[in-house]
């Protein structure tokens, strides 16, 4: 078999760890991976050892479906008493880090009250040397800015902790990712390499490619038994759907989530890739129905369930250039999406409102992204506008009408979208739930559950549709479908909040002969 011509199943999935957490970007991007590392996991890994029974409950409790609680058995404690020693001494450098981040707000808490800030500088601790500057914004109001590029460069930054699983998608609901560390199982391939390892690249590009499991082998530096493990994955013949290209016109597709493959026959781009691998299904769109090649993947923000490296990892060496919002350049709260992901071996471009990038056969230009970041100072966000075979789309992902006239500039810059793609989480997470760990001071309760991770209701996705002249509208499924549960951990029904307010939206489209929808598992427009 080592030299047999072999594809990649299509069930392989791949988990992307740091010191066994899952990996989004507030655990890679180095300030904000100290951060988590040691206001939020650590602390949890304590908490789990002190009551493992506890917590094991609470995860299988539906009613805290998406809370901080780590689903490990209590007869494997041990392995999670080892892997907190382990951060203790090998993440030393991290966890000083971020406690020195704290230590420097607290300094310019205390001393800086609109003087010179020259003099701070030597009462910082030592761990920030180098690695910030202290500023006032125009209402005297000073903050540290990282000199994020230098980080990736210290000893904060340690690829050695990363890794990935690889193993079979199950259709079993997998622990929820920001809680739940993975350790070794049986049933999974453990490879202790980087994330840019060009070895994962030889691989995913087997979805598409034959190769053989030497050359595999040799890629992925596999000892006997890794090699034994994926040939398991590996078959004579590819699993690609014959209509993953069409030959005229234009389409789109959607692959769940905040997920679209837009297509013409020249060009094919992704936005916000999250898709299932669940072949057998028959109920999705999966990633053996990818086009071959992509010339660009859109991100529009770098929540967990919009970056979501499982999905990009299986799709480095088949794209053109990842589109990413350009950040503030420095803000703890804003890691530079762009930086993450090249550090990652991905082509990145990085872009501001209203920068164009052409395609073969169209273009597509980046928008304002408004809201749904808990009024936290980030700029990382965006949403786009495609124009591909004589059609103008819109993809909306979370961001929020609550200022409706943003949207007046957008036509006026660009015209009228034939397809408007919306968001509609408008009763998201409280500020705590995805941002703890970046807060140095604490916040009361009452504050943070009135800053939301929320985007548009049904009067302001109204409001966005009536300014961009939209003929079409389609709201997203917001986590609705079984193959996100890992990520999303949300739960609706009828008279949840969120679907009366797309109902809502529906009945307010119906009522103006505008085309709706509320997307779920997958959806296709051709013209």
């Amino acid at each position: 078999m080592a030299d047999e011509q072999l594809f990649l199943r299509s069930k392989v999935i791949v988990e992307p760890l740091v010191d066994r957490f899952f990996a989004w970007p507030h655990t890679i991007a180095p300030v904000q991976a100290a951060m988590n590392l040691a206001r939020l996991q650590v602390p949890l890994l304590e908490s789990y050892l002190q009551s493992p029974q506890v917590h094991v409950a609470a995860s299988n409790n539906p009613e805290l479906r998406g809370g901080y609680f780590i689903n490990i058995p209590e007869s494997r404690a041990d392995e999670v008493r080892d892997l907190l020693d382990t951060i203790r001494r090998e993440r030393a450098a991290m966890l000083r880090f971020a406690d020195a981040i704290a230590a420097g707000q607290e300094i310019l808490r205390a001393s800086a009250t609109g003087f010179d800030l020259t003099p701070l500088y030597p009462k910082l601790p030592t761990e920030l040397g180098g690695l910030v500057e202290l500023a006032y914004d125009t209402d005297n109001q000073a903050q540290l800015r990282f000199m994020e590029p230098l980080v990736y460069k210290s000893d904060v930054y340690a690829e050695a902790r990363q890794s990935v699983q690889l193993s079979f998608e199950t259709g079993i609901e997998r622990p929820f990712i920001l809680s739940t560390p993975r350790l070794p199982s049986p049933d999974v391939l453990e490879l202790g390499i980087p994330f840019r390892h060009s070895g994962l690249e030889e691989l995913f590009k087997a979805r598409v490619r034959p190769t053989t499991l030497r050359h595999l082998r040799e890629a992925l530096e596999l000892d006997d038994a890794q090699a034994a493990q994926l040939s398991a994955m590996l078959s004579d013949r590819p699993s690609l759907a014959p209509d993953r290209h069409i030959e005229s016109g234009g389409r789109i597709r959607y692959f769940g989530h905040a997920c679209l493959v837009l297509q013409t026959p020249e060009a094919a781009i992704v936005t916000d890739p999250f898709i299932s691998a669940d072949s057998t299904a028959g109920d999705r769109y999966t990633l053996d129905d990818l086009p071959d090649y992509i010339d660009l993947v859109l991100i529009t923000h770098g929540h967990q369930d919009h970056i979501v490296l499982e999905t990009l990892l299986q799709l480095r060496g088949r794209v053109g250039a990842i589109v990413v919002p350009r950040s503030s350049r420095g803000n703890l709260c804003d890691p530079s999406i762009g930086l993450m992901l090249s550090h990652q071996g991905f082509p990145v471009i990085e872009v501001d409102d209203f920068d164009e990038i052409p395609f073969p056969g169209g273009k597509v230009t980046a928008t304002p992204f408004l809201g749904e970041h808990c009024d936290l100072d980030i700029r990382a966000k965006s949403t786009y506008w495609a124009e591909l075979a004589d059609k103008n789309v819109f993809i909306g992902a979370d961001s929020s009408g609550i200022d409706p006239s943003l949207y007046r500039y957008v036509k006026g810059h660009l015209g009228t979208a034939d397809y408007a793609f919306l968001g509609m989480e408008c009763d998201g997470a409280p500020l705590t739930w995805l941002y703890q760990a970046l807060l140095t001071i604490p916040i009361p309760k009452k504050m943070s559950d009135s800053r939301k991770l929320s985007g548009s209701n049904a009067e302001q996705a109204a409001a966005i549709m009536t300014e961009l002249g939209a003929k079409e509208g389609y709201i997203y499924a917001m986590g609705e479908e079984d193959w996100l549960g890992h990520v999303m951990a949300t739960t609706y029904n009828e008279d949840t909040y969120q679907i009366k307010q797309i109902n809502e939206f529906l009945a307010w489209c119906s009522e103006r002969d505008i085309k709706a929808g509320h997307l779920f598992k997958q959806q296709e427009w051709r013209w």
